[in-house]
This record gives structure tokens, sequence and C-alpha cells, in this order.
């Protein structure tokens, strides 16, 4: 891990004593006679979610805050653990159904340490295609939904209409636009089409924003976090490297083939809003370069196995259905029954569009898990809101929040 040598973005902490989470009322600063409590959400457009903010306000300046969470709690993780590994799959992706391929693969990848399989390149190569696909997808929906926010309505449409684009590859591969539970690689040639046309929206995107008089005014030195505070925080992918702290797990702790592709992580050292929107606009163009290499590499493998073939967890192909019993029995068992998982525990972590997704299983040797917990990125974000607001005027606190690109479904499970 390596910290930019940029100037000091503010002295000490600002973290807020004793509870982190939680900035009280300073009766130093404020008189308590004029603090006017507001509840700020679950019900409102620009808590990204539902999401409650308790501010306590002097005038217009944020005095207090306290954000609440809980709202969009599903039990996904306990029913997870009351069903078979092959059925749980499809709840991974509900979690963070903004970046759900990267819920997906990460448990995926979790059950697929503890069963010990080979996965074909030619998947894994796959893999990494949607995957950054649908960090573009993400980022997309982060930045149309900010700039709405702070009244740039134009791009919201611009970024949902490439967003669209995403989804309509993701359908050719799974057959659904989101939550694809499966994938297939005949998407090449429109994947490709998208690449080229992607790189040029997102100059367009900087051309509108970045000589914006109100976005620049309302992003610069907003919502500052120090990467000391950010590391005390646990923060991780865009909200770390805005601060200046270069960690990004494809490259310091690779997985899949991320160590075979050539890509930039993005680093600035401001802390602020603007910093966290470079970032997240920088890392749509590395996608689109890693993209590439994956889809030159799937051209090479065209024809290799992209499904592993171990009848005992894999599905049998349909066709042999028809003339094979062994197959008909496997098939029938791993639907109405579920393959075993060998006993033990494993965490796995990839780097979502959020920051660090991780993942916790453990095994009893059955046929469903004992125990599912992730690590949510959105989670670990919203420890930094009490951080981030003090001081800032009440029409700040939108940008401030947006940046932390929460999606509440993530944080809530």
């Amino acid at each position: 891990m390596s910290v930019l040598p940029s100037t000091r973005i503010y002295e000490g902490t600002r973290i807020p004593h004793p509870v982190p989470t939680i900035l009280e009322v300073d009766p130093e600063k404020h008189r308590l006679d004029d603090i006017l409590r507001v509840n700020f959400g679950p019900n409102h457009p620009s808590t990204h979610g539902v999401l409650r903010l308790v501010v306590d306000l002097d005038g217009e300046t944020v005095a207090g805050i306290r954000a609440v969470i809980g709202y969009l709690h599903t039990g996904f993780e306990k029913n997870m653990e009351h069903k078979s590994w092959w059925k749980s799959v499809t709840y991974a992706p509900r979690i963070d159904y903004v970046s759900f391929h990267a819920n997906e693969l990460l448990y995926v990848l979790a059950i697929e340490k503890l069963l010990d399989i080979d996965v074909p390149r030619r998947a894994v190569w796959a893999r990494m295609a949607l995957a950054e696909l649908n960090r573009i997808h993400s980022h997309l929906v982060w930045l149309g939904t900010s700039a709405l926010e702070l009244g740039a309505i134009s791009l919201f449409w611009y970024c949902f209409d490439d967003r669209d684009q995403i989804l309509d590859l993701f359908e050719m591969a799974g057959g659904a636009r989101m939550h694809t539970r499966y994938v297939q690689v005949d998407f090449t040639s429109e994947a490709r089409k998208f690449c080229d046309s992607m790189p040029k929206s997102v100059d367009e995107y900087e051309a509108i924003l970045d000589r914006n008089a109100i976005w620049l005014e309302r992003t610069k030195g907003v919502g500052l976090l120090s990467a000391d505070d950010a590391l005390a925080l646990a923060q991780s992918g865009p909200m770390l490297r805005s601060t200046g702290v270069d960690w990004d797990l494809r490259k310091t702790m690779p997985y899949l083939a991320y160590d075979e592709v050539e890509f930039d992580v993005p680093v600035y050292g401001n802390g602020d809003v603007y910093d966290r929107y470079k970032v997240h606009m920088d890392e749509m163009r590395e996608s689109v370069r890693i993209v590439r290499q994956c889809l030159d590499r799937l051209d090479e493998m065209d024809g290799e196995p992209w499904i592993a073939d171990d009848r005992k967890v894999v599905l049998p192909p349909r066709h042999e259905l028809h003339t094979s019993m062994e197959s008909l029995i496997h098939h029938f068992k791993i639907v109405t029954e579920g393959f075993t998982v060998p006993e033990g525990e494993v965490y796995v972590a990839i780097e979502s569009p959020r920051g660090e997704n991780g993942c916790y299983l453990v095994s009893d040797g059955g046929a469903r898990p004992w125990r599912v917990k992730f690590r949510a990125p959105s989670f670990a974000a919203l420890q930094a809101t009490a951080t981030i607001v003090q001081g800032l005027l009440i029409a700040d606190l939108i940008a401030a929040g947006g940046s932390l690109d929460p999606v509440m479904g993530d944080a809530d499970r």
C-alpha cells in the first residue's frame, strides 16, 4: 500500500468521538437553542435508497448527524443458509442490485474455493469481462444520479443511455439484463462496439462537468476525508483511492486473471467529492481497457470449454438427458438436493465497484451453507458519513452523501 506524497488534507482527525459514526452537536460552536433537527429520508430521492439521516442544523450548516440504516433489511444471508449451494447463488446479486455481477462472482468464487474446483480459463476471462462491464454500469448509475442531484439533469439521461447498452450485453451473455445467474460468451462482437464508443462517452461526460462552474463549486473541497481517517474507517474503493491511498485488490491481491492484463489504478490526493468523481471516471476508462483484453483472449479461446466438467457439481448438457440415465440422475440430484461442499471455512474478497467486497462461508459438509456473511462496501462507506459532512451546508450534504456511493440493499442485507 502506498500513499501519494501530497499536502495534508486537514490536520489531525475529524472522526467523531466517542462514536465514530455519530456527529454530536458541539455546544462550544453552536447555540443549542438554535439547533433544528430534521429527518432527511428514509424516503428521499437523494439518499440513494432508504437511508435516514437525522440532521441537526444551525441555520443551513450541519452541526450534527446520525445515519440510520435497516429500512431495507432483507435477511438474504440467513435465507441463503436455508437454501442449497446451487439455489442460493440467485440471492447474492440481489444484495447489491447495482453491481449484481460482482456479488454473484464473489459468492461463486468462495464456493469454488471450498470445492477446490478447476474453472476453465475461458470462463475466467468471460467473468472478468462481465465484472468490468458491471463496474462501468455501476459507475454510470452513480455518475448520472449524482449529477442529477446537483442539477445536471442532462447527464442523467446520457449515463442511462450507455447503461442500457451494457444491460443489452448482459442479456446477450446470460439471457437476463440483470441478475444473470450464469454466463455464456457469445457476445464479443457487440461488446467490442461498446468498448469503441464508451471512451468517447466518458470524454463527453467530463466535457459537460469539468467546465461547469456549479459542478466545480459544489464538489471541490466538499466532503473532505484524509487518508488516515479513511483507513481508520475501513474505507476502500474510490473512497480510499481519492484520499491518495493506492489500494486495489485487482492489483494487490489479484484474482481471476487480473495479473495478466494491463491497467492502471486511478489515485487522487485531495479526498473531496471532486476527486471521488475523477476516480470513477478514470476507472471506467481502465475497465474498458480490461474488457478489450478479455475479449481478445476469449476470441483466442473460441471452442474451448467454458464450464467445468464435474457432473457432481455442474448440470450435465441438456442433450444428454434423453440418452444417458446417469446424466439424468445427476441433473435430478443437483436440482432437488444440490451438491455437497467439503467441510471448512473460507473468506474471499474482490474489488467491487464500491470497494472491497468480501464473502465469508462456512460449510459443515452438507448441501447448504452453514454460515454466510458478506463484507459490504456500502456499509463501510456509510461509516464515513459523520466525518465528511462536518461544517457543510445542507445543500452540500447531498453531494457529500452521494459521493459515498452507497447501495442500501448492500448496507442492510
